[in-house]
């Protein structure tokens, strides 16, 4: 019997849930963080940069990135060797207390430089989290899953980022509707970082009740299981770290323009936006990228994920420049047309995602690469795409400058996709590790 075979379909659901709490809560965290960076941290804590505490406010999400690649290879590694579970718990903890501990800050007037080192410490500690979180929710899910339905499955803790996005802005657009400018400034934008104690301590709940992934289990019980998964990644699947990086990078950069706060903060600042109105209007997208993301995972195991993720990298190039167009008219209405639309192809380029890295993976260093892989294209994609978003925007006078950086970023998402081989309903467990040498994840490989 397979191991996901093993699984009755109440526990695929249960696990496939509780792996979509984790990452809402994870990513709720990680964009409250992002949202207020244009909204309030350079106000706050980078008001002695003058005219430049906007980029710089904008590099400390990118400088969390950094640490996302140490955040995987720590938890790859663990994962790796002890399981898929305990990381699940581990990185939400470390989530929570960091974001808890930033609604503590004081400022910059109270306690000087100290607040933006304290502000960008805790911002270092989401990154490590960051990293380490999403390979194992993602492969917890799909390894439970019916090898028919990894994509489908593999598309709940891709909700985690939609969902998260969904409350981040909600909490905000409710304590901005709810104070005034000054006590928003003062104290209101505390209130949703505070509010992830809560948050957490429901995750840990629902995630301590999950079951170790039976593919893991198998693993674990033939003895198979690497002792350093590192080297072995780096020395033998290098290549698939570097084109599922750079497959995410693409994705990234271009989901970073909401989730990273830059069209928050190019509507509130250059267009004269209500915060408020804007604030929701992101809202409604993130339903749209949520449908389009469970959409895409269930194409994807219909048409493959290779083809799915094509057509949704189209999509990005061909809807840029009018994403932008409309997003001038600083209309709410064409902006929640532009932005719902935006978010169709960014659902497609993120609902097969799971599945396609668990697939490219032997399981001994499953973890190790699905998280590197993630993590590094976290850092090209998503880093500094909002800092380099202000900065273009700001040196060339015009907002279309950022669409040709995020359309030259789409084409080369889209040409890794005919690099990578479709590897559609490969077995996951030891025959899967068997089966990854005989054949290749890549199209340039001499194996048949």
């Amino acid at each position: 019997m397979s191991p996901s075979a093993q699984t009755s379909g109440s526990q695929h659901r249960t696990v496939a849930l509780a792996a979509m709490a984790g990452t809402t809560i994870e990513w709720y965290d990680f964009f409250i963080y992002a949202l207020c960076t244009g909204l309030v941290f350079n106000s706050l804590f980078f008001d002695g940069l003058g005219e430049n505490s906007l980029i710089i406010s904008f590099a400390t999400i990118g400088i969390s990135f950094f640490f996302r690649p140490v955040g995987a290879a720590l938890a790859g590694h663990l994962g790796d060797r002890i399981g898929r579970r305990a990381m699940l718990i581990a990185t939400l903890l470390l989530m929570g207390v960091a974001t808890t501990l930033i609604g503590l800050v004081p400022s910059s007037s109270s306690i000087g430089t100290s607040a933006p080192v304290v502000l960008v410490l805790l911002r270092i500690l989401q990154g490590l989290s960051a990293g380490g979180e999403w390979g194992g929710a993602a492969l917890i899910s799909v390894e439970h899953a019916p090898a028919a339905q990894r994509g489908r499955f593999g598309a709940y803790p891709q909700l985690g980022a939609p969902l998260g996005l969904l409350l981040a802005n909600g909490a905000l657009a409710a304590v901005t509707a709810l104070t005034t400018d000054d006590q928003f400034l003062a104290w209101g934008w505390r209130i949703p970082f505070l509010a992830s104690v809560v948050l957490v301590a429901a995750g840990f709940v629902i995630r301590r009740k999950v079951e170790e992934s039976p593919v893991y289990r198998e693993l674990k019980e033939s003895g198979s299981q690497s002792r350093a998964p590192l080297a072995v990644l780096f020395k033998d699947h290098w290549p698939l770290v570097v084109a599922g990086a750079l497959l995410f990078a693409a994705n990234n950069a271009v989901g970073y323009m909401t989730t990273g706060g830059y069209v928050q903060s190019y509507s509130v600042n250059h267009l004269g936006m209500d915060p408020t109105t804007i604030l929701i209007g992101v809202m409604v997208a993130a339903v749209g990228w949520l449908v389009s993301t469970m959409v895409g995972g269930r194409l994807s195991d219909r048409f493959g994920r290779l083809r799915v993720y094509r057509i949704g990298f189209l999509i990005q190039l061909a809807w840029m420049f009018p994403f932008f167009a409309l997003l001038n008219t600083a209309n709410i209405g064409l902006v929640v047309v532009a932005l719902v639309l935006y978010s169709f192809g960014l659902g497609l380029t993120y609902g097969p995602q799971a599945a396609l890295f668990a697939e490219l993976y032997p399981t001994a260093v499953r973890y190790s690469g699905a998280a590197l892989s993630y993590a590094v294209g976290a850092v090209l994609g998503g880093a500094f795409a909002p800092m380099i978003a202000e900065a273009l925007q700001s040196s060339t006078g015009t907002v279309y400058s950022v669409g040709v950086y995020l359309a030259g970023v789409t084409a080369v998402g889209l040409a890794v996709t005919f690099v990578l081989k479709e590897r559609l309903g490969v077995p996951l467990g030891d025959a899967g590790a068997d089966e990854k040498d005989e054949q290749a994840a890549l199209t340039t490989s001499s194996n048949p």
